[in-house]
């Protein structure tokens, strides 16, 4: 993908359009003691927050109710998006219908109906970098502190 590096405004449409656009993305969290875990999830983009569910009991579930905070990758490693966000956790029925309708219909994927016991997700980014390879790193920063940059 070597060429012209983009500018910031253009890294920041092109994720948003990824936003939009992809279904899964790398979540990354840790438990309390630092054991990193690290899973693909499908999310919704609402054009604030990131949504995902997954068993309330897995790692993923119990390290991000436990920390609130994550870090997700979107994209491939030479066009990458990463995403440090807080989270919100919410119960398997906190989601209004018109929401878990959405994110269903987004994914293929509805865990309202399932007997394992899952939560919902909210990540709201803080920080947001973009790069593909190594001459895009300047400037890679488009959000902090939940504020776009550019």
């Amino acid at each position: 993908m070597s060429g012209v590096p983009r500018s910031r405004a253009q890294r920041r449409r092109d994720t948003e359009h990824r936003l939009t656009r992809d279904i899964d993305a790398w979540v990354a969290s840790a438990s309390s003691d630092g054991a990193p875990y690290l899973v693909p999830l499908s999310f919704d983009w609402d054009g604030e927050a990131l949504l995902v569910a997954t068993p309330a009991d897995s790692p993923t579930g119990r390290n991000l109710a436990a920390t609130r905070t994550t870090r997700l990758g979107l994209g491939h490693t030479r066009d990458v998006c990463m995403i440090d966000g807080e989270v919100e956790v919410l119960g398997k029925d906190a989601l209004r219908g018109q929401q878990g309708d959405r994110f269903a219909a987004r994914t293929g994927f509805d865990p309202r109906g399932l007997t394992t016991p899952y939560r919902w997700f909210r990540i709201t980014p803080r920080r947001v970098q973009a790069w593909r390879e190594e001459d895009e790193l300047p400037g890679r920063e488009l959000m902090r502190d939940g504020r776009w940059l550019v």
